[in-house]
């Protein structure tokens, strides 16, 4: 099994944001959602 295979959501999703250069203000405005939700999300925090 690879990393990829074992990482979570929030860790799998920083890390392909960061991958495609963008903030995570940048992808809450793209996903309609706060910037607070989207740091959530990445730290498993919350999923909804």
């Amino acid at each position: 099994m690879t990393d990829e295979q074992t990482e979570g959501f929030g860790p799998r999703l920083a890390r392909l944001r960061r991958a495609a250069g963008i903030t995570q203000q940048q992808l809450a405005e793209q996903l309609c959602v706060t910037r607070q939700a989207v740091s959530r999300w990445e730290s498993g925090v919350s999923l909804r």
